[in-house]
């Protein structure tokens, strides 16, 4: 990233709202986390599906990741780790099943 330290007014210019700016990066970074886990419990979720022909299991997965997602989303304070439960679990079951 630039430096802003020795930037006058902090870097950003006097009309720009800093915090705001902040906080909304910072929304766009968690944002991305969650689908990030998302995504890859998609992914456990096919191979699952593809490997152990478990398709059932691998719908519920998909379902559980997204509403893991949604809960991740709306409760900050458990953010990313809601769909990494289920990702573990769709690990296990990938390689126990």
């Amino acid at each position: 990233m630039a430096d802003t330290k020795h930037a006058p007014h902090g870097g950003y210019s006097p009309d720009m709202d800093g915090p705001t700016h902040e906080a909304t990066y910072q929304g766009f970074i968690r944002f991305a986390e969650i689908a990030t886990a998302v995504v890859v419990c998609h992914v456990l979720a096919l191979a699952v599906g593809g490997i152990h022909h478990a398709w059932l299991t691998a719908i519920f997965g998909v379902i559980l990741s997204l509403a893991a997602g949604a809960v991740g989303a709306l409760a900050p304070s458990i953010g990313v780790r809601a769909p990494a439960v289920v990702g573990i679990f769709l690990l296990l079951a990938l390689f126990f099943y």
